[in-house]
């Protein structure tokens, strides 16, 4: 096991930014969805889906559950990958 992550399927990059400084700079909504989120999100990429979703939407709360829409899809793709198909998340996605 490397840091704090435990064992995960996900991409795992080394990063040079300053994570607190672009939290900061995060709409307050957003910050509020990224404190209590499942996985550890970026700033930058959590900024770049919820503009998206904005552009998509054009709300920001309805952005916002796409966010956890995503962020489950997420959550279910790493359980299927490390601890199997079993798992609770995963079927609650629908086995995808």
């Amino acid at each position: 096991m490397r840091g704090n992550r435990g064992r995960t399927s996900l991409k795992l990059k080394r990063r040079t930014e300053d994570p607190m400084r672009d939290f900061d700079r995060l709409p307050p909504e957003l910050r509020a969805w990224l404190a209590e989120a499942v996985l550890p999100w970026r700033p930058r990429s959590v900024r770049r889906a919820f503009e998206r979703a904005v552009a998509r939407t054009r709300d920001r709360a309805r952005a916002l559950e796409e966010l956890d829409r995503l962020q489950e899809r997420l959550v279910a793709k790493d359980a299927r990958a490390v601890w199997g198909d079993a798992h609770p998340c995963v079927s609650t996605q629908g086995g995808r």
